[in-house]
């Protein structure tokens, strides 16, 4: 199987560990992974502001540069999500015929990197090993747009040594939205301190989820309350072998 990482800007930009820890992963269940250099932004911030024009050429340069590919898997939900339900979109509105033939040959083969695992793949046990408290916060994008379910939760029941404890409210969301945390600060701060006062009563060592962006709004928050919870991607406790240190 050919697969390509599309690690994502703000990963690439800001998290990079992150990438490195799904092609950690992938290598020690016998694949190969490809990093395609062309690769930029998804569009997505554009696609949300309103600039959807704008976005167009992002969507041709990410057809153009994962063609080929058997599978496209990346670390985010939220870019997940806009490959697969919005790059259709944005081709069809204004786009040409060859550009929406190339996107409806690519997005079927983008896949989040936990439902890449457990419904391409078929692992649920990836060999991890992470003796910590762990709590799952699961981000807007993967519960509500892609419909991850209990996929990133089977993942991590199966690391060994894991204390994996619920997040009360788990699926309220953390308050970032992207833009919505710039345009609606007092909202969004709200949000984050109820989300902050769930994962403190927790007691758990490790905050994780599939989405950077969510991971670095509540990271922030705790960080300025002068808590130690650290905010960790999925993909780096799947990575972790022997100890792993939170």
């Amino acid at each position: 199987m050919r697969i390509a990482l599309f690690i994502t800007c703000f990963n690439d930009t800001m998290f990079p560990g992150t990438g490195r820890a799904v092609v950690s992963v992938l290598e020690r269940l016998g694949h190969t992974v490809e990093f395609p250099q062309e690769q930029t932004c998804c569009g997505q911030m554009h696609f949300n502001t309103g600039y959807r024009p704008d976005a167009v050429p992002l969507v041709a340069r990410f057809a153009r540069t994962f063609a080929g590919y058997d599978a496209v898997v990346t670390p985010s939900a939220s870019c997940a999500g806009m490959a697969r339900e919005n790059h259709p979109l944005l081709a069809a509105d204004y786009g040409h015929a060859q550009l929406q033939q190339q996107v409806a040959d690519v997005v079927p083969r983008v896949h989040e990197f936990t439902e890449f695992l457990t419904d391409v793949l078929g692992v649920t046990d990836v060999g991890a090993s992470f003796p910590h408290r762990v709590s799952y916060h699961p981000t807007c994008h993967s519960l509500r747009g892609l419909r991850l379910g209990d996929r990133p939760l089977e993942l991590l029941r199966a690391v060994k040594g894991i204390d994996l404890v619920d997040l009360p409210d788990a699926d309220s969301c953390c308050g970032f939205g992207g833009t919505f945390a710039v345009k609606n600060a007092d909202t969004s701060a709200a949000m984050l301190a109820d989300k902050a006062d769930g994962v403190l009563s927790t007691r758990a060592e490790v905050l994780c989820a599939a989405d950077n962006s969510c991971l670095m709004h509540i990271g922030g928050g705790l960080s300025r309350r002068g808590s130690s919870v650290r905010a960790m991607h999925l993909a780096e406790i799947l990575a972790a072998t022997e100890g792993g240190t939170p």
